[in-house]
């Protein structure tokens, strides 16, 4: 997958907004009602570089292979950062996206998660 096909990816799901913030932070965020669940970094020297949340077990396995590593900041809460979106197997990212999304609905209140379902 390149940089568009991640972006048309992301927008695909269910109640996605896509969120440009300029100066100071450079970033392009993905978030569910506002619980982000990815991010592309605008501004050089990490321009698209993508960063997603990925389960514990999976940080681990993930961080040790070469072009990913742990998110700035966000690691501590198990986010990577992928160097080159186009180097990695299209259906296992867009497996770890889709996790990330689920995690992010998961922490909305029940009734939301059911009208986000129907």
């Amino acid at each position: 997958m390149n940089i568009n096909e991640v972006k048309q990816f992301c927008n695909s799901l269910q109640g996605v907004e896509e969120i440009e913030k300029s100066h100071p932070k450079n970033y392009l965020s993905y978030t569910l009602l506002g619980k982000k669940f990815a991010y592309f970094k605008t501004s050089e020297p990490e321009s698209w570089r993508f960063s997603f949340r990925v389960s514990s077990e999976r940080f681990l396995e993930l961080t040790d292979q070469p072009g990913i590593k742990p998110a700035r900041y966000m690691a501590r809460f198990h986010w990577v950062t992928l160097v080159e979106v186009d180097t990695m197997q299209e259906d296992y990212l867009k497996e770890l996206i889709v996790w990330s999304y689920k995690k992010a609905l998961s922490r909305l209140p029940k009734k939301i998660q059911a009208e986000l379902h129907a």
